[in-house]
């Protein structure tokens, strides 16, 4: 089965910015390598970037520094970059139709929000009839505290994957996909 990578979010503003990743530990490493392999193995790769529709918004406005892609998702190779401004990378994108385009029947996703923009475009694509792998030590997250409660990035990671799991996607590590990516070429 043809797959393809979708590296979501991977932005300046989780690193420098209002919402700095903090779960699981090499995260950013962890979306890096997937990235190499998937070059590697000719995996078409999609990179994905979030502004926020307001011109004025004070987080992921476009065409500001904290927008811009993380220096070293920049420099790897894709085959396409999408620009978003919903949670779910297929709304008011091309990505449905490059997939298509490519083939593709399995979606691996690796990237942040891991409740957010990593889960809603999960969905999206199990809604559409993808196979989804979602990478568990590839995505991340950070603590939030608002009207909903309090809990820690390892709870909401934790809680985001389980009900992955559940029915819309498989939830592997990193190690397991590359072996399985190696057992299908």
């Amino acid at each position: 089965m043809s797959r393809a990578l979708l590296v979501i979010d991977v932005q300046r503003e989780y690193f420098d910015g209002a919402f700095p990743i903090t779960h699981p530990d090499g995260h950013l490493e962890r979306i890096l390598s997937v990235m190499d392999f998937a070059a590697e193995a000719k995996i078409p790769t999609a990179v994905i970037r979030h502004h926020q529709p307001s011109p004025d918004s004070p987080i992921f406005q476009k065409n500001s520094d904290m927008w811009q892609l993380h220096a070293e998702v920049e420099k790897r190779p894709r085959q396409v970059l999408i620009d978003k401004q919903l949670p779910g990378s297929f709304t008011g994108t091309n990505l449905g139709d490059w997939l298509r385009q490519i083939g593709a029947e399995i979606v691996t996703i690796a990237g942040y929000m891991t409740q957010m923009c990593c889960d809603t475009t999960a969905r999206q694509a199990f809604h559409r009839g993808y196979k989804v792998e979602f990478l568990r030590d590839a995505t991340g997250t950070l603590a939030v505290e608002n009207q909903g409660g309090k809990v820690t990035a390892e709870q909401l990671h934790t809680a985001t994957l389980v009900a992955q799991q559940m029915f819309i996607s498989e939830v592997i590590d990193c190690d397991a996909w590359f072996a399985r990516c190696k057992t299908s070429e």
